[in-house]
């Protein structure tokens, strides 16, 4: 008796789901097929019904809030933004974020997998490229033109990297802090950047 669709979609979810966990925690490399199915609650088997390889599920790991409506961020900003204010510097906030950085294994895949992107196979690097398009054009329709945009995204995903890279938490508070005002002013976001001094300034007990 064959499995309805929904039961397909939503096992290749899962599927999905738990590569990203793995891939987003110790790397492409590192994680077997046997590792993720084992993650995702199913049999080794059964993954070829879904992905011909690791690397094509890879290329879908990949996929993201920007290109991908549906996909389900679980750091804290994502989910709550304001539908009636600007998108753009609510996403480079949030991008910023300390939850972002420490929810490692829900972070965006373009923080996590660049190094693992670049060893890839070109349907990973394609959906790469998709997922950071993706995340210029939103920016793009607050920023004055595309230019800022690229440059704004830059700043967002190459702060967290490194970020993430340091082992001095005060020094990746200070780089991420930067990069948010930088891309907020890049942006003609002038009050939110303003604002966002006046309540880092605040916790600090320096206002």
């Amino acid at each position: 008796m064959p499995y309805p669709l929904n039961h397909i979609k939503e096992t290749r979810a899962r599927i999905v789901a738990a590569a990203r966990k793995l891939f987003n925690r110790f790397g492409f490399d590192a994680v077997s097929i046997g590792d993720i199915m084992r993650e995702a609650g199913l049999t080794h088997g059964g993954f070829y019904r879904h992905f011909a390889s690791k690397s094509d599920l890879y290329a879908e790991v990949l996929d993201c809030f920007f290109t991908n409506p549906e996909w389900a961020c679980r750091w804290k900003g994502m989910e709550e933004f304001d539908e009636t204010a600007e998108m753009a510097p609510q996403i480079i906030r949030a991008y910023l974020s300390n939850a972002h950085l420490d929810d490692v294994e829900n972070a965006c895949p373009m923080v996590a997998l660049p190094s693992d992107v670049a060893r890839a196979n070109q349907n990973a690097r394609r959906a790469y490229q998709a997922a950071f398009e993706g995340m210029v054009a939103i920016l793009e329709q607050g920023a004055s033109n595309r230019s800022s945009a690229l440059a704004i995204a830059a700043l967002c995903v190459g702060g967290m990297v490194i970020a993430r890279a340091s082992d001095d938490r005060a020094l990746g508070s200070e780089l991420r802090d930067a990069a948010m005002r930088v891309a907020l002013n890049l942006g003609g976001w002038e009050k939110t950047a303003r604002a966002f001094e006046h309540a880092t300034a605040a916790s600090e007990g320096l206002a």
